[in-house]
Order: structure tokens, then sequence, then C-alpha cells
């Protein structure tokens, strides 16, 4: 958990703001994942921190969504 709170801070992942009147803050999770070598021996430890964005509600926290998706057909062109 150190290494990736460390890697978001050195990365600026997040800037500390006040939070406005009327609002509430998104939770966050803590993801752990055990990585096993080819011979089932234990490699290493990850964990990532995620926000809990299910609990948006549009119209209260967001308005407009976008998905940058690329088009199959644009890929073959390019």
């Amino acid at each position: 958990m150190h290494v990736e709170i460390t890697a978001l801070e050195a990365n600026n992942t997040w800037t500390l703001t006040d939070l406005p009147p009327h609002k509430t803050t998104m939770g966050c999770l803590w993801i752990f994942k055990i990585k096993h070598s080819v011979d089932g021996s234990i490699e290493r430890y990850k964990a990532w921190l995620v926000a809990k964005g299910y609990t948006q509600m549009e119209g209260r926290d967001f308005v407009n969504t976008f998905y940058p998706i690329a088009n199959l057909t644009t890929v073959h062109f390019l």
C-alpha cells in the first residue's frame, strides 16, 4: 500500500482541494492481489487504490461522460 500511495503522489495523480458546499466525497477501495511465479511460489503482493465510481449519480455528481474509443475502421485506416 505504501508503494502505491508513493507512486500516486509522485505522478501528481490528485491535488487536495476544499469540498464544495452540499457535496459529499466519493469513497475509495483497496484491491489486493498476490502475483505467483510459474512454479507457484509467491512473487509479489500488489495493491491498487480505486475510486468507488459506482456511487455517483448522473445529474448530481456529473453531467456528461465521454469514452475515447477508437472505431475499428479508423484504426485500419491509420
